[in-house]
């Protein structure tokens, strides 16, 4: 049965299409489904008890997301371990965030020093998993790593390219989850404290290379073979 729910200032299509989003996306990142599995809109509206057209626009919102994939002709699906995406993203956050990096460290000042150490600082001291949460990174494990990178990164003062990254770390959220699920030995807190040691230092290239071996390696944990 199809509900219809309405709320003050916010349509009922457009509210369920938000509980839906929720839904899926929190199911996708928590390993509910597998890389490649189809996400069909007619079984999805049934199991959500809404129509058909809320549950495309919930699935449209998770493509834009990098959570999903269109399909010509065949629907909707989970990106694979072998989608061409998450190299492409890695090549683009190596040139980006390296350069945004370089510039962070030239101009950051004690504001940007005191803002990584309290980002890295919650990192560290963040349970990156939650027995509750699945096999894959915690949501909250997850904010506070992104809030490390972005503080990273804060210092260059450009908004159009934090507003860059933004859009790229959250269409690679998917790849990290998997990443650290296939690479259980990796250590990211090795990883990110040398990040910050780096940067702290005033060190660009060194933190630079720091950034790329980080990025580098979540890319190739997906890669085939």
């Amino acid at each position: 049965m199809t509900q219809t729910v309405g709320g003050p200032g916010l349509p009922g299509k457009q509210m369920l299409s938000e509980q839906v989003h929720a839904r899926l996306r929190e199911a996708i990142l928590h390993g509910a489904y597998s890389p490649g599995d189809p996400l069909k809109p007619q079984e999805l509206a049934k199991e959500q008890g809404v129509s058909l057209a809320v549950v495309r626009e919930a699935l449209v919102r998770l493509v834009g997301e990098g959570l999903a994939n269109r399909l010509p002709n065949r629907g909707f699906a989970v990106p694979a371990f072998s989608d061409r995406r998450w190299q492409e993203l890695t090549e683009a956050r190596l040139t980006v965030e390296s350069a945004m990096l370089r510039m962070a460290i030239e101009r950051g000042d004690v504001e940007w020093e005191s803002r990584v150490r309290a980002a890295h600082h919650r990192l560290t001291r963040t349970p990156a998993f939650a027995p509750e949460e699945g096999e894959y990174y915690s949501d909250a494990w997850s904010e506070a790593h992104r809030g490390f990178h972005r503080a990273l990164l804060e210092g260059c003062g450009n908004s159009v390219l934090l507003d860059t990254f933004d859009r790229m770390w959250t269409a690679s959220e998917l790849a990290r989850r998997w990443s650290s699920h296939r690479a259980p030995s990796r250590s990211a807190t090795e990883e990110h404290g040398r990040l910050e040691e780096a940067a702290l230092a005033r060190d660009p290239a060194a933190a630079a290379d720091a950034l790329v071996r980080h990025l580098s390696r979540t890319a190739a944990a997906l890669s085939p073979g």
